[in-house]
C-alpha cells in the first residue's frame, strides 16, 4: 500500500512537477484554497480550517506554501503577509495534527537561501553558518523555526528544510523575466552585475524533495543550490549566448531598481554563494550541476 504525501503550495510549479515524480510511489494529495481536482483538499488560513480528510493516513507533508517575495513591493503589510503565509500555515498544520494525534514520518519544508543574509561577499556559506540580520534572513529563520516545531513537538519523526536558491523554470519565475529583454536585444546585468545568483534547475529541486522524502538519513537544513556559482552578469551573458542574442547594453543602475522596487531591490542587487556539498555528501546527484546545461534545457524547449 502506498504511503500518503500531502503537499501544500499546490499552485506553484514545484508542487506540480514534484507530484508527477512521486505519483508512482506515493498517494499524493494537495492542500489548496480552491478544490479543482479529486486529490485536492481545501484549507483556509484566515479561518484556521483544514478539510480533515486531507490528513487521513497521511505519513509525510511537504510544505511549499508561502507568498512570493518578489511579486509586490515590501510594504509593512506585504512583509507581514510574506511571514505569516509561511509560519501561520505551518502552525495550522501542526495544531491540527496534534488534535488528531497524527505522527508524521517526515515534515519537509521549503526554506530560503537568503537565510545567510542578502549580501554580496566572497564567502561560500554552508549550513553551519549563522543567519543574517536583514528582512529575508528573518523570514527564513521564522520559517525554519515553524518547521522545527514539528520535531520539537514529536509530531514528526524528522524535519528537513531545503534552503532554496532561485529556481530556474521554463515558463515561470526569474528565468523568463531575465530572458525577455535579452530576446529583444536589450538585456543587461542589474546593478554591478557582480552579485551572485544562487540557482537550481526545477528538475533538481524536485529531485531533492523526492530524495529527502525517500531517505530517512536526511534530516535538518540543506542548501538547495546548484554546485556551479554564477553572478548576475554571467547568468545574463549565458542566456544571451544560448539565445544567440547580442549582449552589450549598459548595466541597469541600482538606484533605478531601488526607485522601482523599494526595499525589495536588495534581493536583485545583492547575493552570495552557498555550498551544495552537504546534500551531495548525503547521496544526492544533480542532473543539472552546471549553468550552461540547465539553461540549454530550459531555453531550447
Amino acid at each position: 500500500m502506498k504511503e500518503t504525501v500531502l503537499i501544500t503550495g499546490a499552485g506553484g510549479s514545484i508542487a506540480r512537477k514534484l507530484a508527477e515524480r512521486l505519483q508512482n510511489d506515493f498517494e499524493v494529495r494537495f492542500l489548496t484554497r480552491k478544490k479543482k481536482n479529486p486529490n485536492d483538499f481545501q484549507w483556509d488560513l484566515e479561518n484556521k480550517t483544514i478539510d480533515e480528510k486531507a490528513l487521513e493516513n497521511v505519513r509525510h507533508i511537504i510544505h511549499l506554501a508561502g507568498a512570493n517575495i518578489a511579486e509586490k513591493k515590501w510594504t509593512p503589510e506585504r512583509k507581514q503577509e510574506i511571514i505569516k503565509s509561511r509560519t501561520d500555515s505551518a502552525e495550522l498544520l501542526l495544531n491540527t495534527l496534534k488534535q488528531k494525534n497524527i505522527i508524521l514520518k517526515s515534515f519537509i519544508s521549503a526554506s530560503g537561501i537568503n537565510y545567510y543574509g542578502t549580501v554580496t561577499t566572497e564567502k561560500i556559506f554552508t549550513e553551519n553558518d549563522p543567519s543574517g540580520s536583514d528582512f529575508l534572513s528573518k523570514v527564513v529563520v521564522l520559517w525554519e523555526k515553524s518547521a522545527d516545531a514539528f520535531k520539537d513537538s514529536n509530531v514528526a519523526e524528522r524535519v528537513v528544510k531545503l534552503r532554496t536558491a532561485v529556481v530556474l523554470t521554463e515558463n515561470e519565475g526569474a528565468l523568463p523575466k531575465l530572458a525577455a529583454p535579452i530576446k529583444f536585444g536589450v538585456g543587461s546585468p542589474v546593478g554591478s552585475g557582480n552579485q551572485y545568483m544562487p540557482w537550481i534547475h526545477i528538475d533538481d529541486i524536485c529531485g531533492m524533495y523526492e530524495f529527502a522524502l525517500k531517505n530517512n538519513n536526511v534530516s535538518g537544513a540543506y542548501n538547495a543550490v546548484a554546485p556551479e556559482h554564477a553572478t548576475n552578469k554571467i547568468l545574463s551573458k549565458k542566456i544571451a549566448e544560448i539565445l544567440k542574442k547580442p549582449f552589450f547594453m549598459p548595466n541597469v543602475p541600482g538606484f533605478v531598481l531601488k526607485m522601482m522596487f523599494g526595499e525589495l531591490s536588495v534581493a536583485l542587487l545583492e547575493g552570495s554563494r552557498a555550498s551544495s556539498e552537504k546534500i551531495q555528501k548525503a547521496g544526492f546527484a544533480f542532473h543539472f550541476p552546471q549553468l550552461k546545461g540547465a539553461l540549454e534545457d530550459l531555453l531550447k524547449k
